[in-house]
């Protein structure tokens, strides 16, 4: 509207009673409307801003490996065969570390061993060895790890000294 039209309904606005509280309150759901849609607008700011550093921590989180994941097997009985015993619980490893460092079952002898983790269908996700040490009383062995593309679930931890039988202990990743 031009501002020589605006100037004729000031005058009448500011005359007219009921037109200027019409105007008022047109003004006044404007403003409400206006309020709703920064409302809004900044709502959705917060909710994408917590979403993308969730992302960020996430992430964060899978790419720093553990610096040392300890699976403790001095109280467990050991299994020849892959299926896991009944009434044991699982031991628990996140699917990223740097070393691994296991506690044998008591007597186990000191010497080289190899460990796998292997898939409840026999395939193999890691394959390494290392040399057992005993040191007050626990044998101890320490593997070098690193990240293990699978999904998290039951898997099993085998352990021998060759040429002896595979000894499995039941895992879980996370």
């Amino acid at each position: 509207m031009p501002l020589v039209e605006v100037e004729r309904w000031l005058d009448h606005l500011g005359s007219c009673s009921p037109c200027y509280r019409d105007f008022s309150e047109l003004r006044k759901v404007r403003e409400v409307h206006r309020r709703r849609t920064l409302f809004a607008i900044a709502a959705s700011i917060l909710v994408a801003g917590a979403i993308a550093g969730w992302v960020l921590i996430q992430r964060h989180n899978e790419t720093v490996l553990t610096q040392t994941a300890v699976l403790d097997l001095r109280n467990r009985s050991a299994s020849r065969s892959p299926e896991q015993s009944m009434g044991e619980q699982p031991l628990k490893l996140r699917r990223r570390f740097s070393q691994l460092n296991i506690y044998l079952p008591l007597g186990s002898p000191e010497g080289a061993y190899e460990v796998r983790i292997v898939t409840t269908d026999g395939d193999s996700l890691l394959n390494t060895g290392g040399v057992a040490r005993l040191n007050e009383g626990v044998t101890s062995l320490q593997v070098r790890g690193g990240a293990l593309f699978a999904r998290p679930g039951p898997y099993s931890l085998q352990i021998r000294k060759p040429p002896s039988e595979w000894n499995s202990y039941p895992l879980v990743l996370r």
